[in-house]
C-alpha cells in the first residue's frame, strides 16, 4: 500500500514535528510514508471565508498531488473533515467534469491519522510508552464532523504506563473556530476560560487533541494562566516511547 502524509499548511509551518510524529508511528508499524513535494492547502481557510471559488484550484492541486496514492493520512481532522465534506461540494459547483471524477475517487482514500491506524490498520497499541497524566479534548471537527467516537481513546488507553483522565465537558468547544476567534475575540475568550478550567481540573501534565489548531488556542490560554500543562497532539503521545528498552 502506497501510503502518503498529508501535513497540512498549518502543520507545515508551526508544527512540523506532529508530521514526523505520523511518520515514526507508521514507520514502526512497518509503513513506507512518502510525502509529496507539491502539496500545499487543502482550501479550508478560504472555504471558510467565503472565498468559495478560490479555494477551487486548491481542490484541483491537492487531488492532482496525491491521485496515486492508496492512501492519505493527516494529523488534522480539521482539514480531512474539509476534504471529505467540501472538496466535493467545490469540484461539483465549479469544477469541470474530470475534477469531479477525481474528487470522487481520492476523497475515500483520505484518512484522518487516528481513523487510518484503527479503520485500516486495524491496531490500537502502536507500541507508544509515555508515564504521565494526559487528558483528551475531542475537537469539534473530529467531534461532530468527522465522528470519530471513541478511535482517539482507544489508542491512548493502549499506550504504556499512560495516565489517561477524562475531560470534564469534553464535547464543549474551545473557541477557536479559526477566524472565529478573531472575528468574534470576547466570545471566544469566555469558551476557552471555561476549557482552561477544565483541563486544569483534571490535574492532567498533558492536554492532547487531533487538530494542533485547537491545541494552540487551548495551550496558549493555559500559558497565560501560568500553568505548565503541556498540548501536544496525539500523534505525538504515539510516537513517545520514554522509558523504553533501547
Amino acid at each position: 500500500m502506497r501510503v502518503a502524509l498529508f501535513i497540512t499548511c498549518f502543520n507545515d509551518t508551526m508544527f512540523p514535528g506532529t508530521g514526523r510524529a505520523v511518520v515514526t508511528v507508521l514507520e514502526r508499524l512497518g509503513h513506507t510514508v512518502e510525502f509529496p513535494q507539491e502539496q500545499t492547502c487543502c482550501g479550508q481557510m478560504h472555504f471558510n471565508t467565503g472565498y468559495r471559488p478560490d479555494a477551487v484550484p486548491l481542490v484541483a492541486r491537492f487531488a492532482r498531488t496525491f491521485a496515486e496514492y492508496d492512501a492519505v493520512v493527516t494529523p488534522s481532522a480539521s482539514c480531512a473533515g474539509m476534504i471529505h465534506e467540501n472538496h466535493p461540494v467545490l469540484a461539483q459547483e465549479y469544477g469541470p467534469a474530470p475534477l469531479q471524477r477525481q474528487v470522487a475517487e481520492l476523497v475515500p482514500r483520505v484518512h484522518e491519522f487516528t481513523e487510518f491506524l484503527t479503520d485500516v490498520l486495524g491496531v490500537t497499541d502502536v507500541g507508544a510508552r509515555f508515564p504521565h497524566r494526559v487528558t483528551y479534548h475531542p475537537t469539534c471537527h473530529s467531534l461532530r464532523g468527522l465522528r470519530l467516537g471513541d478511535r482517539p481513546a482507544r489508542l491512548l488507553r493502549a499506550v504504556k504506563d499512560i495516565d489517561l483522565v477524562d475531560l470534564p465537558a469534553a464535547d464543549s468547544c474551545c473557541g477557536f473556530g479559526g477566524t472565529f476567534a478573531v472575528k468574534n475575540a470576547e466570545t471566544s475568550s469566555a469558551m476557552l476560560a471555561d476549557k482552561a478550567r477544565d483541563v486544569l481540573e483534571t490535574g492532567a501534565d498533558v492536554l492532547c487533541a487531533a487538530d494542533n489548531s485547537c491545541l494552540m488556542h487551548i495551550g496558549g490560554g493555559l500559558s497565560r494562566r501560568g500553568s505548565t500543562v503541556r498540548a501536544m497532539h496525539l500523534a505525538e503521545i504515539l510516537a513517545a516511547t520514554e522509558g523504553a528498552p533501547r
